[in-house]
């Protein structure tokens, strides 16, 4: 096996680890997540990314099985990382050479993390609109991202191949995500609603399957008369795929224009992912609170996009992933700062979300 397929092999084992733990045991007393469950959460998943962190700028090297200055080299060239190798000293240039691959595994990160944030919007919509009881948002969100890691997995390397073989890819996927960033502007103050009845998913699954229309405790499936049924909380599930599908058409490019090594992309994308659930526990109630998270979340799409396409005369200039990583947090960190500071008035928001919601029987 090549190091790669190694290091590979040894993170999705601890990513299994991480997974069952979520399902089995931080969830085994019960099957609502209380607040202080997704704070401990999602305090312990930050933990192990910022460990996983540290991890690269040490042992990083590893991951290509680098251990001499050609191998070096060619990897820098693969991946067009930015980090100018010194030529007698091979231990430098790998220290070097660590610290952006972890600066480039951290800004991903926390690319990744903050698009999540949009996700959580649409999330919160498909739970409502469905009448969802809140005891099992936990059920379907862990088989919702193990089902997006599956597809990470392929979008990331079919993504990265196509990069390697069409350089132009790039400035397709820069034009993509500044149009995403302008529309996303356009449309912040747009009221998003899910026809339950209409929905492209609910509608191919009537059609091709066979669909309970009550829901029955936390069953994705269920046996009426002899006849195996679909429940609403299977359409659900798969409405949520889908939803991350879309959404991932967008992050993952993003994350390309920080790093062109597809197994970082991997390690930031799947590491913001399992903090998803948690994270969505928390900021559910309160995400109707940062009405500027939108603006902040095209601005964020927008430079990534024009990064992308102008990438060649960044470089020129110098602009380099911790410049990336500074703009990346201050327009996160603004949009979060303003939203606190300039609060929308309580008679014009529109609560979209009950919190307590218990499961209403139909969907």
């Amino acid at each position: 096996m090549t190091s790669e397929t190694l290091f590979l092999l040894g993170f999705l084992l601890f990513i299994s680890i991480i997974l069952a733990l979520d399902l089995g045991l931080l969830n085994k007393k019960s099957a609502t997540v209380s607040m202080k469950q997704a704070g401990l959460m999602s305090f312990f998943v930050v933990a192990l990314s910022m460990c996983f962190y540290f991890l690269l700028i040490t042992y990083g090297h590893l991951l290509h099985g680098i251990t001499s200055m050609e191998k070096l080299q060619q990897v820098i060239t693969a991946h067009h990382h930015p980090v100018k190798i010194l030529p007698n000293d091979l231990e430098t240039s790998i220290q070097l050479y660590n610290q952006n691959l972890g600066l480039e595994y951290l800004t991903g990160y926390v690319v990744e993390y903050a698009l999540s944030v949009d996700n959580i919007f649409v999330m919160v919509l498909i739970f409502t609109a469905f009448g969802v009881a809140k005891k099992n948002y936990h059920r379907v969100l862990f088989w919702g991202i193990l089902g997006a890691i599956v597809m990470r997995f392929a979008f990331i390397f079919v993504g990265a191949a196509l990069i390697e073989k069409f350089d132009w890819i790039m400035y397709v996927f820069g034009a993509f995500l500044v149009f995403t960033g302008i529309k996303m502007f356009l449309e912040k103050d747009s009221d998003e609603e899910i026809d339950t009845k209409n929905h492209p998913v609910v509608r191919f699954a009537n059609r091709f399957f066979k669909v309970h229309d009550h829901f029955v405790g936390n069953k994705f499936f269920v046996t009426v008369n002899g006849v195996k049924k679909l429940t609403p909380l299977f359409l659900v599930l798969l409405i949520i795929e889908a939803t991350d599908l879309i959404f991932a058409v967008d992050s993952i490019p993003a994350i390309f224009s920080v790093t062109k090594d597809p197994y970082i992309v991997f390690f930031s994308n799947i590491f913001a992912i399992i903090g998803l659930r948690s994270m969505f526990f928390i900021l559910s109630g309160i995400i109707d609170k940062f009405r500027f998270l939108k603006i902040g979340l095209a601005a964020l799409l927008t430079f990534i996009g024009l990064k992308m396409i102008f990438h060649i005369y960044l470089e020129e200039w110098g602009f380099s992933t911790t410049h990336s990583l500074f703009v990346i947090v201050g327009i996160l960190a603004s949009s979060i700062f303003f939203s606190l500071i300039f609060p929308e008035r309580i008679k014009d928001r529109k609560l979209k979300f009950d919190p307590e919601n218990e499961d209403h029987g139909r969907y």
